[in-house]
């Protein structure tokens, strides 16, 4: 596929990633304490910045990490933004500076393609919507035709075995907690509530092994030595191509004394399929996150997550972890029909799988997704898009079906409850105990943000707190039973310290704005009473 357009203006381009408000994924505490400015680098970004002319001159910040300078903005002819529903803020702020500023300015990426009005009311020049290897050559061929602005959307799903290898060499990697790579896109399941098959298809599109390679050894040979997340949102979608590039990555990982640890996320299903979930493991996979949701059968289904009703979610999550693969776990609190107390059945089957990082959001309803168009038709949408939307902190988007101050309470209980530091901590050994794959030990040498680390996490864990001596005796054994699990387990340890102080803020926004509410509430109320004849 050729990104090059002949004739295209020479540009200096200025690529901007906003700022990433504190969310359950952001691990700031635990960044702060390594000395890291951020969990993952802009992929999206950098792979669009590899599809741009080669004679351009390119400066890719991301927010996250430095603010831009005045510098840049005086430097550059154009500027592209790329950003998801949780940036919205910055997103808006940054679009406004560059048309305040004179600069041609462009925006893409997943909020963009679902929400393209927002970007358009900001004042952006171009929208290079919907998927890069078919839209990015659009812009371009505009703007060698002179054009001040435009709307570039895909008729089709480009064929990802021609995407190039991502621009690394922009980076600041020495930042990131985790570099990410991309091996498929699109998911063959219809979860209601999701947007991804909207953005990339329900046939999921795969990359070969030697791209994914190649990938790697950029990352390799430019002395990345940490965490690699491949970013599908459903590793297993095609499971045929999964495992010849496993296949493949195995013995690359052998040859390197693997040199990365790897996360990805992935369907339940995976427990349906042994050998899948051994090549996983063979090939360096540590961890995997599994969007469990909930263990109400029932929700599941009005959810259409059916794939979650066909085996016991307890079983399936303990094979996968016995296996030797750490589960991370995404729960949803506020489905249609949902019972009271599901918040602590949620909990419940936290404790008894005892996975470490449960990811529990309330229920939202994204745009253009199949949940949206039901409550849009059922009138049942709220109007806007608030402001913490795509975090932790958002209240519902829609009407629900119990009450919502019920549902709330519940939610902040259980998100409070979770990341308590005992608990956290006896569940984290409890998982860690249960993994007794063959896991591969790659030789790779500690970073002086581990070293940093760690200390501080003996600290709060080992003396400060009141787990001082169930830290100990749970590390003692971890380190005489399972040695080639301590540095992963002290890895859960420490992201528990941005559990452990988010869930103070994320209790602390929602009372806020259910007081709000109900203060708004009141007052309609009395304006209502008022104006009721005598």
């Amino acid at each position: 596929m050729n990104f090059y357009t002949p004739g295209c203006v020479l540009m200096k381009a200025l690529l901007l990633w906003p700022i990433m408000p504190n969310s359950f994924w952001s691990y700031q505490e635990t960044l702060d304490l390594a000395g890291l400015r951020a969990t993952n680098p802009p992929l999206g970004l950098i792979t669009v910045a590899a599809m741009l002319p080669s004679d351009w001159e390119l400066r890719l910040v991301d927010r996250n990490v430095r603010l831009e300078t005045d510098a840049d903005w005086d430097w550059c002819d154009l500027v592209i933004i790329s950003a998801m529903i949780i940036q919205k803020k910055d997103l808006w702020e940054l679009i406004q500076k560059g048309v305040a500023l004179g600069k041609k300015v462009v925006v893409g990426g997943p909020f963009a393609t679902s929400v393209p009005e927002f970007a358009l009311e900001a004042g952006a020049h171009y929208l290079i919507l919907d998927e890069g290897e078919c839209t990015v050559p659009l812009f371009l061929a505009a703007l060698a035709q002179g054009e001040e602005q435009g709307i570039f959307r895909a008729t089709e799903k480009p064929d990802v075995t021609e995407t190039p290898i991502p621009r690394f060499d922009l980076l600041d990697l020495d930042a990131y907690l985790a570099v990410t790579l991309q091996f498929s896109r699109g998911c063959p399941f219809q979860c209601e509530f999701c947007d991804i098959i909207n953005l990339f298809g329900r046939k999921p599109r795969t990359k070969t092994p030697a791209q994914m390679l190649a990938e790697m050894e950029v990352l390799y040979h430019m002395g990345w030595r940490r965490l690699i997340f491949i970013v599908d949102d459903n590793f297993i979608g095609n499971k045929r191509n999964a495992k010849v590039f496993l296949k493949a990555l195995i013995p690359w990982m052998q040859e390197r004394k693997y040199p990365f640890m790897l996360l990805t996320e992935a369907s339940l299903n995976l427990a349906e399929d042994d050998e899948l979930i051994d090549l996983m493991v063979q090939a360096g996979f540590r961890m995997v996150f599994m969007g469990i949701e909930t263990p109400d059968v029932e929700s599941l289904a009005i959810a259409n997550k059916e794939q979650n009703t066909r085996q016991s979610l307890v079983e399936s999550c303990s094979k996968i972890t016995r296996a030797g693969l750490q589960i991370m776990s995404g729960f949803i609190i506020g489905f249609d029909g949902e019972k009271k107390g599901a918040g602590q059945r949620i909990q419940q089957f936290v404790e008894e799988t005892g996975i470490p990082q449960a990811h529990l959001g309330l229920l939202q309803a994204l745009h253009n997704t199949a949940m949206w168009t039901r409550l849009k038709q059922e009138g049942r949408l709220k109007e806007g898009l608030m402001d913490f939307m795509g975090s932790q902190k958002a209240l519902m988007n829609f009407i629900p079906t119990r009450p919502l101050a019920e549902i709330i309470q519940e939610y902040i209980d259980t998100f409070w409850n979770l990341y308590e530091p005992m608990p956290y901590l006896q569940r984290t050994f409890r998982h860690f105990k249960l993994m007794a794959g063959k896991i591969p030990q790659g030789k790779r040498p500690l970073t002086w943000h581990e070293l940093r680390l760690f200390p501080v996490i003996i600290w709060r864990q080992g003396i400060l707190r009141s787990t001082r001596w169930i830290f100990w005796w749970q590390l003692l054994a971890i380190a005489l039973q399972k040695p080639y699990l301590l540095y992963d387990y002290f890895v859960a340890l420490s992201l528990g310290e941005h559990f452990f102080t988010f869930r103070h803020e994320v209790k602390a926004q929602l009372e806020a704005q259910l007081e709000a509410l109900s203060q708004q509430q009141e007052v309609q109320e009395q304006s209502n009473y008022q104006l009721e004849p005598v």
